[in-house]
């Protein structure tokens, strides 16, 4: 049963996303074990309309995780399994020839949806990578010359492959940029896994259990528009983009040794990422306002899949994260 649609007085708009917020939540929490980071970088995905990125190896509740969020907010849910051969027109869609009525009828594809999970999108060629992620930016497709619309809310999550495994693709710089957040999926830890044992003898991920949906659509509408009121002040703003610019010449601010191994920093598109997204998680964290830790908290989310490292980097097995820790410690808190 859908829940009530919020009401439209902004305090009891307020009043209603922290409800919503908690009930979309626990509906995660229900199907998926532990995994709070990855629930919390979804729930960002959704408040802010922005799209997630999720690398992880196979098994480790990512599909269901994407499922949970369609089933909660009653949205459409669509998997695409990405393989060498998808094709574009697998993705947005295409003309088709109908013999009954001698014409062409146009089938939209599998990212007219509103929870769209690109499973393996790291397996695909470059050309369908390109297309699906312009789909993301543009929230449209062309067919034939004619524009169709892409319902909202629209979320897309993208998981991948460590970029070292056999028979994956590798995003480009610029692709990647299109994630508002990049998340590493973490095994579970012993307890976590005793208890999807117990949940398993108990039948409660089976489909007889499905999720409820906890929010409607108008809902998720509602609650974006409530995230971008929430309040962040000049100042952190101004912290979050010296963050971002520490990056960009990192040998005014890191040591040598740090300094040295970044070739490329951070367009400004991660400075809009990271307000934008500060914003969301105040709102999860039932604030209506943005505090300096919720920038740093997401820091390492917004920054890691846009740091272009080297080949020093790379050789000695630093991860953007080393390098994300040394920004931190570089920019004062305000």
């Amino acid at each position: 049963m859908n829940a009530a649609p919020l009401p439209r007085d902004s305090t009891d708009d307020a009043r209603e996303a922290q409800r919503v917020v908690a009930a979309l939540a626990d509906a995660f929490s229900a199907k998926v074990v532990g995994q709070e980071h990855l629930r919390e970088t979804l729930l960002i995905g959704l408040l802010t309309g922005g799209h997630i990125l999720l690398e992880s190896v196979p098994g480790l509740a990512k599909t269901t995780a994407a499922r949970v969020v369609a089933e909660a907010i009653d949205g459409q849910f669509r998997r695409i399994q990405c393989t060498p051969d998808l094709l574009p027109s697998d993705i947005i869609g295409t003309q088709v020839y109908d013999a009954a009525t001698t014409s062409f009828v146009t089938q939209l594809g599998p990212v007219h949806a509103n929870v769209v999970l690109l499973d393996e999108i790291n397996r695909s060629s470059a050309k369908t990578q390109s297309a699906m992620l312009e789909a993301m930016e543009e929230r449209q497709t062309t067919i034939a010359g004619v524009v169709y619309p892409i319902p909202e809310p629209f979320l897309v999550i993208a998981t991948q492959n460590p970029v070292d495994q056999e028979g994956t693709y590798a995003l480009s710089e610029a692709q990647t940029d299109r994630f508002l957040l990049k998340e590493i999926v973490r095994y579970p830890s012993p307890e976590q896994e005793v208890e999807v044992l117990a949940r398993l003898d108990a039948g409660l991920f089976d489909k007889a259990h499905p999720v409820r949906p906890v929010a409607t659509l108008d809902d998720i509408r509602r609650l974006q528009r409530v995230t971008r009121d929430v309040y962040m002040s000049r100042d952190l703003m101004l912290y979050a983009s010296r963050l971002v610019g520490v990056t960009r010449e990192p040998g005014n601010y890191l040591p040598g040794q740090v300094a040295r191994l970044i070739e490329y920093g951070a367009s400004p598109r991660a400075t809009i990422a990271l307000c934008t997204a500060a914003r969301a998680l105040a709102l999860l964290s039932g604030r209506n306002h943005v505090v300096p830790g919720d920038i740093a908290d997401l820091a390492h989310r917004v920054l890691q899949h846009r740091l272009i490292l080297g080949f020093e980097a790379a050789s000695a097995g630093i991860t953007p994260d080393v390098v994300v820790d040394a920004v931190l410690r570089a920019v004062r808190v305000p």
